[in-house]
């Protein structure tokens, strides 16, 4: 096995013809408010399948907001929300003025705990919240029960889940909302960018609005130029041409993009699994489909406070890892100053913040980079139990 190697934890899969798709959409003269950004919504659409409806903007963050001004919530009303997970699910709840109310996570899958999540439906709870962890499915059937006898709305928040499936559907079409990233690092790419997905076709035209200004026609549907009406209080969180005609080459290869993926987490996750001490984070359900986002190791016995030093090491052996996620968001300081936080309050969600590292799987690697992955990590636990 050759060493040392170079593999950072993610790095955007861009070739040559994607840079030519963002060539020939700088040459020409439409950089918003084109066909790219239609033609990508619609072969995202298609690749989700089941009636999926698609309107890209900005970010997820972007979409996260739209989800909740589209279902009207915002001061009074409580929001169930992972506390394991991206500080953008809970900033999109409090962006609205609503309540974002924290639940613990599942030990084994990081995935929000719904038995929990049930005990803190109050009055003035309206919506669930959820996160597919690290590409991995949450179990939809158990939530969708929790959300119909308690009257709630449901977004799934599917950052990491592009190619996530839960009984042959794709994530993100349970629920009444959903979004998805294209975060530079994230499964395609747009640079910047997400996507805001729903089964129903009125509310994507809804958000469509809301998403430019409120404006009740876009430019191609106008027949006097610079002639609208505002129908509505609207934001601008619109996806340029530039960046859709990036996604879409993107979306060309999602398929081999999964493979990879799938192929890398598995060297990695039987190397891992023959180690003392060491517990992997994954789906053990059968309906489960992960997208393989990255691999979660959370470190336990005598290496539970060894992952400073493991990351440093592995840094030195040129091995790039990450945190999923850093903090329960309730600890972080804005959240835990408004709404106070209790020692302990979130015990599954802590011990995977503060004791787990994330290993990269994604196409970037080869797979003898996932092996020598494998052979380091490995091999640096050895040193460590020294």
């Amino acid at each position: 096995m050759k060493e040392p190697r170079d593999v950072p934890f993610a790095r955007p899969w861009i070739n040559d013809q994607d840079r030519q798709a963002v060539a020939d959409v700088l040459a020409g003269h439409i950089l918003a408010h084109g066909p790219q950004a239609t033609d990508f919504e619609n072969e995202f659409a298609a690749f989700l399948g089941h009636d999926a409806q698609c309107v890209s903007v900005s970010s997820c963050m972007a979409a996260l907001h739209l989800a909740y001004l589209q279902l009207g919530i915002g001061p009074g009303d409580e929001v169930l929300v992972p506390a394991l997970t991206h500080v953008a699910t809970a900033h999109a709840v409090e962006l609205v003025g609503a309540k974002p109310v924290f639940v613990d996570c599942e030990p084994d899958t990081g995935n929000i705990d719904v038995g929990k999540a049930e005990s803190l439906v109050t009055r003035n709870t309206r919506v669930f919240s959820l996160v597919h962890f690290a590409g991995i499915p949450c179990t939809m059937d158990a939530v969708m029960e929790v959300a119909q006898r308690q009257g709630l709305r449901v977004v799934e928040d599917c950052a990491l889940a592009v190619g996530g499936r839960y009984r042959d559907r794709h994530v993100g079409l349970f629920g009444d909302a959903a979004t998805f990233s294209f975060y530079p690092v994230k499964h395609i790419t747009t640079a910047e960018g997400g996507m805001f997905v729903t089964r129903h076709p009125q509310v994507a035209e809804q958000v469509r609005r809301i998403r430019a200004f409120g404006l009740d026609r876009s430019h191609m549907q106008r027949s006097r130029p610079g002639i609208y009406q505002v129908t509505e209080l609207g934001l601008n969180y619109r996806m340029s041409e530039v960046h859709a005609a990036l996604g879409r080459g993107q979306l060309k290869r999602i398929e081999e993009n999964l493979r990879r993926r799938c192929e890398n987490f598995t060297i990695l996750k039987q190397a891992l699994g023959r180690l003392e001490d060491v517990r992997v984070i994954d789906a053990s359900d059968q309906r489960v489909q992960n997208s393989y986002y990255c691999l979660s190791a959370v470190l336990r016995g005598r290496l539970r406070d060894q992952r400073d030093e493991l990351v440093s090491r592995l840094r030195q052996a040129g091995v790039g890892t990450s945190v999923y996620y850093p903090q329960p968001v309730p600890r972080m300081p804005y959240y835990r100053d408004k709404y106070g936080y209790q020692a302990q309050a979130c015990p599954n969600a802590e011990e995977i913040s503060d004791r787990s590292v994330a290993l990269p799987v994604g196409p970037h690697m080869s797979r003898q980079d996932a092996e020598y992955v494998a052979h380091k990590f490995s091999e640096t636990l050895k040193e460590l139990r020294a």
